[in-house]
This record gives C-alpha cells, sequence and structure tokens, in this order.
C-alpha cells in the first residue's frame, strides 16, 4: 500500500512527469502529518513529501486502487519499466552498502572510526533519510546524528540533506562541535 500512495502522490513533479514513478517497491511512510482538517501530508521514507492527500483524494484512491494500479502497471510497461518485484530480483537488489567514517568525538561516543552499512534501497535514499535511518539504528545515541549538530560528506564532498546516496558510497559524519551534544532529556 506504501508503494500505491507514493507512485499515485498529487506532488507537481510526480502528476507533471511523462514517465511513472519507478523503484518505489520497497518504499514506506515515515511519518504522516495533518494539514488542517482537510488532508494528510504523507512523508515516504525516499525523502519524498510535497504531496498533501486530501480525504476526497484518499477515498477515490480507496475505491479505483484496483483500475488505478492497473493503470499504473500499464504505464510502466509502455515506458519499458518493469517492477522489481516482477523481475523477481534478488534482496542483494533491494538493499545497498554504504562505509560510513565517523570523525572526532563520534568515533569515542560510537565506539567505532567506520563501519560498512547495509541498508534497504528505498529507506536510505538520500543523506537526511539515510541520518535518520542511522540514528534510529543508534538508538540511545542517535541524537549524536541529529542534522544540526553535523555535517556529512558523500565520496569525500560535502553534501546536503537531499544528496542521493548509492550502492558503494563512502559517508563521512563530521561533527559541527569539538564537543558532543547533551543527550535528551
Amino acid at each position: 500500500p506504501c508503494e500505491y500512495l507514493r507512485v499515485h502522490s498529487r506532488a507537481a513533479e510526480v502528476t507533471t512527469s511523462a514517465t511513472p514513478e519507478t523503484g518505489k517497491e520497497q518504499v514506506n511512510i515515515d511519518r504522516i502529518e495533518p494539514q488542517g482538517n482537510y488532508a494528510i501530508r504523507i512523508v515516504f521514507d525516499d525523502g519524498h513529501d510535497t504531496g498533501a492527500f486530501s480525504w476526497e483524494t484518499l477515498y477515490d484512491l480507496g475505491i479505483n486502487q484496483e483500475k488505478y494500479w492497473q493503470d499504473y502497471l500499464q504505464r510502466l510497461a509502455e515506458a519499458g519499466h518493469t517492477r522489481e518485484e516482477q523481475r523477481g530480483s534478488p534482496q542483494a537488489k533491494q538493499e545497498m552498502t554504504i562505509s560510513v567514517m565517523y570523525f572526532n568525538y563520534l568515533v569515542n561516543e560510537l565506539g567505532k572510526q567506520q563501519e560498512q552499512v547495509k541498508v534497504p534501497l528505498s529507506a536510505a535514499a538520500d543523506v537526511d533519510s539515510f541520518l535518520r535511518l542511522l540514528a534510529r539504528r543508534k538508538l540511545e545515541r542517535g541524537y549524536l546524528l541529529a542534522p544540526e549538530t553535523v555535517r556529512v560528506t558523500v565520496n569525500r564532498q560535502f553534501a546536503e540533506p537531499f544528496t542521493r546516496l548509492e550502492d558503494g558510497d563512502e559517508v563521512g559524519i563530521v561533527p559541527n562541535s569539538p564537543n558532543p551534544p547533551p543527550p535528551p532529556h
């Protein structure tokens, strides 16, 4: 159901594109935010967060799910794409490995200077979603990776939160301060 909502987003970049959204088989919902009394904003774990879904839109997507899904699959086929699930791809194709290097106090606080991190393709499409995923995995130490306390490099170049990640990338996480932030209460 997450893929269905993601590929049927009402955001301009989705609705105006000549080709259908692809590679969203494993996408999940990161959070849902109310938009007044008329809609919700769904934040997907691939970084897409610009689509508001009105109650009418959600109702329409629900009652027409089978038709809209078949239309989407047909558009995919016409564009020369198939879904990963249809290709029977191995699990390895659904995840990527990122080499992570920690600097300054992060080395002591996290107990390692570098590590190889395997992540689902849909869960870490960009720097922002990767940092959030890594923070969740670090549990009580996750606050050390808050975006406002670190700078991130991708393949030794400073990166923005929206910088896309690919399998095999090297991500460096550099604290903004020489001192760690206090733990949240």
